[in-house]
């Protein structure tokens, strides 16, 4: 497949398949829940699971992202692997991912 020729994003306040709702820790109000856990045999992926929207999830997906960029992380090392985890558990459950040192975010196209 060619850029561009995949099929076409997910609609943000989309319904999940089994129209399951959670009490979204980020948006604090009830929302369309995930399909099914993120990850497995991790307790973060269980409780992401339980609190998390989809819409939520998204906009961690645009973070890691960035952070996996800038950070110029390499998932194939265990510390990799560990500090996004500590960075989604703060995304979702504490004080916010923490941009890394001297990031400016990019300006809006016109």
């Amino acid at each position: 497949m060619g850029c561009g020729s995949g099929m076409p994003g997910p609609r943000v306040e989309e319904a999940n398949q089994n129209g399951r709702k959670v009490f979204c820790v980020k948006f604090q109000r009830e929302m369309p829940g995930l399909d099914e856990p993120p990850f497995d045999n991790h307790p973060l992926g269980q409780r992401i699971y339980e609190n998390v929207s989809k819409e939520a999830w998204k906009l961690w997906i645009e973070q890691m992202k960035m952070i996996m960029n800038e950070y110029r992380l390499n998932l194939g090392t265990q510390e990799a692997q560990e500090f996004l985890l500590k960075q989604m558990e703060e995304y979702f459950f504490g004080e916010g991912a923490a941009l890394p040192p001297g990031y400016v975010p990019p300006r809006a196209k016109n």
